[in-house]
């Protein structure tokens, strides 16, 4: 007889055992056929994966991202439905630290392509406030105000549950040198990986 474990487990071994004596089957050849089709079930089930709207992707070529974070937005039914459509840019937004509260500001979201009155649209680049714990906006202030960090949104998307997600990032601003040396060992491991195509 296969193990179940658990109150779910000790359920479904009852069930199967209540069957088999109705079906004249044994219960334990009965309970891994059940147990065999859910694990089938369930590995044949899609994992819901995250939606990408909006990506900033020079984020890491001006900056050091030394932590990232992530907050919820504070968004409009018509801003919702237009992230769906893919069309929104954060490259050149920021994000900032006021009277405890985090905001998002400067994002650009485009009027949603279905609404024809101006009325029940969205101002396209208002400020928008970003839902984070108590701590994390502590920690992210403390990284603006003593160590002169910069808080650079870096991906805006919707997560498994369908609800929209900003990710932070606490960076540093790279200087020219610094850009230099890492599209240097960009380069380099290009090559690299070319010479080792090539050799086979």
């Amino acid at each position: 007889m296969p193990v179940f474990h658990g109150p779910a487990g000790n359920l479904l071994l009852r069930a199967c055992t209540q069957m088999a004596a109705l079906l004249t089957v044994p219960a334990s050849a009965l309970a891994l056929t059940v147990a065999g089709a859910y694990i089938a079930r369930m590995a044949k089930t899609p994992k819901p994966q995250i939606r990408v709207a909006a990506e900033n992707r020079k984020a890491r070529h001006n900056y050091f991202i030394e932590d990232s974070f992530e907050a919820g937005i504070v968004l409009h039914g018509s801003e919702v439905k237009s992230l769906r459509e893919g069309k929104a840019n954060i490259a050149e937004s920021y994000a900032t630290v006021e009277n405890g509260e985090l905001w998002l500001v400067n994002a650009y979201i485009p009027p949603f392509s279905q609404v024809k009155n101006a009325a029940f649209g969205h101002e396209e680049r208002r400020r928008r406030k970003l839902l984070a714990k108590h701590r994390e906006i502590s920690r992210l202030w403390q990284g603006v105000g003593r160590e002169g960090m910069t808080l650079v949104p870096l991906k805006l998307y919707f997560n498994e549950k369908g609800r929209a997600k900003l990710e932070i990032g606490l960076a540093k601003g790279k200087k020219m040198a610094d850009k230099r040396e890492v599209e240097k060992k960009r380069d380099w491991q290009r090559d690299k990986a070319r010479l080792m195509r090539e050799r086979g």
